[in-house]
This record gives structure tokens, sequence and C-alpha cells, in this order.
């Protein structure tokens, strides 16, 4: 299995890494709940890597309620002092209470849009773009504004391409990579 040509970033020596980068990174993503939890998880990464956050991402499904937006948004201030005394996630205050935040204005635009989904994947009309070696890019900067035009938090262009990247609107495997594609 280590013996496939992978992203150059990609940890062979990670077993989670690789299944994530082999069966999940650029897949593309519908389902509202799956893009939901990537958000949060790219918002937690922010300064730190990914691979710290995807070994970490059992524990943060424990804390966050399997991600369950609903149940996130309304957290109060003992869930969140249980977040900050968690060793298993990452104890950014800033970061839980823009998870809080931004799971408000998750539910906002499925309310808008009729699902988050429909949302993130009307700004390509629906299709994949394939490209790699960028951080960021027009498209990646016109969600980020929109995403803090409505008051979202850690959702800056750079996190919001990787998101991108993450839940297959972009398409970023590199050329040596087997699942390289134009």
């Amino acid at each position: 299995m280590n013996n496939i040509k992978r992203c150059k970033w990609c940890n062979v020596e990670n077993n989670l890494y690789v299944k994530y980068h082999d069966k999940e990174w650029g897949s593309p993503i519908y389902d509202d709940n799956k893009l939901f939890e990537l958000l949060i998880l790219e918002s937690f990464q922010a300064g730190l890597s990914w691979e710290c956050i995807l070994n970490k991402r059992e524990y943060f499904r424990e804390a966050f309620d399997n991600f369950d937006y609903n149940k996130i948004s309304k957290y109060n201030d003992n869930k969140i002092q249980e977040l900050l005394n968690n060793k298993n996630i990452i104890r950014n205050e800033l970061k839980i209470k823009s998870a809080i935040n931004n799971s408000k204005l998750f539910i906002d635009i499925q309310k808008e849009y009729g699902s988050f989904s429909k949302y993130i994947w009307s700004f390509t009309n629906n299709k994949i773009i394939y490209e790699y070696d960028k951080t960021s890019s027009k498209l990646s900067d016109t969600i980020s504004n929109d995403l803090k035009s409505r008051g979202m938090k850690f959702v800056g262009t750079i996190i919001i391409y990787s998101y991108l990247q993450a839940i297959g609107i972009i398409n970023s495997h590199e050329k040596e990579c087997f699942l390289y594609k134009k």
C-alpha cells in the first residue's frame, strides 16, 4: 500500500493520513453533516497541521456530539468549559466559541438555500475544479468573504481553500499521485 505514489504532503507512516488521502480528501461531499464536520475541523486546524487534527478527529467527534450542528448551536458556558478542559482536543477558546457561532450560521445558510451543500456547491455551479500547488484562489476569497459577511469566524481564504480541497470542490491531487485527474 505504501508503494503507491501519493501527494507529497501525505505522511505514509500514518495510516489515518493514508486512509484520509486515499478515501476522503478530494472526493466530492454533498452531505451537510459531513460538510459541517470538515468546516469545523478546518477551523481548528488554523495554525496547526492537518495531521494533528486528523489524529484527534475521533476525540473531536466525541467532544462535539458527533458534529451535530443543532446541538452545538445550543452549547452554553458549561459546555464551553467542558471542552476547554478536554485534553484530547484543541483547547482554544476562540476556536471553540467560533464552532458554536458557525453552527448557528450554518443552520441559517441551510434555511436560506435548502442545504449547506447547495450553498457551497453553487459557487462552482456544481463543478469540480482541478488545480494544485495553491493555498488560496479567487474562489476561496469569494467564499471566505461571503462566510465572513454572514458572521462566521476562522474562515479565512486559506482555511476555505483547504476546506474546498477536503470536500472535493477543488481536486488538488498532484500529478505524481495515483488519484490525479485533469
